[in-house]
């Protein structure tokens, strides 16, 4: 499930509490969304995958709840709760949820030949 409108701005929220854990679901809020790149809220329930993919920016990534299997150009981390990760332009990654977690996925896209 994904909700792309734009959260509310000049308005406090907690971080945390933008996706909900959904079981058998991954749940994604757009926090900003631009043309220079965009800031999303999203939650994996256990045993949850997001597939290989790759993207043309560099993606940063943070774990705000639980800890997420991270994988980048084959190589497997773990992250944890309060670790980022920068993970490079055109760098074949994915996501398990061997637990329940929730990340902040922050894309710059300026500063790039598109």
């Amino acid at each position: 499930m994904k909700i792309y409108e734009e959260m509310d701005k000049s308005k406090s929220h907690i971080i945390i509490e933008i996706t909900e854990y959904i079981p058998n679901a991954v749940v994604s809020r757009t926090i900003i969304k631009k043309t220079t790149g965009n800031i999303t809220a999203t939650s994996m329930a256990i045993g949850e995958e997001l597939g290989e993919k790759t993207s043309p920016f560099d993606t940063y990534v943070q774990i705000i709840d639980g800890a997420a299997q991270v994988k980048i150009n084959e190589k497997n981390i773990l992250l944890e709760l309060g670790e980022g990760i920068i993970i490079p332009a055109h760098a074949k990654h994915s996501f398990t949820a061997n637990e329940q977690f929730k990340m902040i996925t922050t894309v710059i896209k300026s500063g790039y030949e598109l």
